[in-house]
């Protein structure tokens, strides 16, 4: 089965990137929402006494870098998509 797909215009191509950076927003935030979470249940241990300070600290620079990491790897799939978007 052969189906004619019609070439994308300018305009489409606009309104699939902003799609596109709208799921890439939403990806950042549901990233940070688990890393926000995620420190809460870090904040509550230490309260508890079952992690030290130290611990805890460390415990949210790390959360920091692989939130930090996970956005930089949606932002770089972001950028390749709307540059494969506006290629002709």
């Amino acid at each position: 089965i052969r189906l004619p797909i019609p070439e994308l215009t300018e305009e489409r191509r606009r309104e699939l990137i902003r799609v596109a950076r709208h799921m890439a927003e939403e990806g950042r935030v549901s990233g940070r929402n688990v890393r926000r979470d995620e420190m809460k249940d870090v904040h509550d241990l230490r309260k508890e006494g079952e992690i030290s300070q130290d611990d805890e600290h460390r415990a949210e620079a790390e959360l920091q870098q692989l939130t930090n990491a996970y956005v930089k790897r949606i932002d770089a799939v972001l950028a390749d998509k709307e540059a494969e978007l506006l290629e002709v």
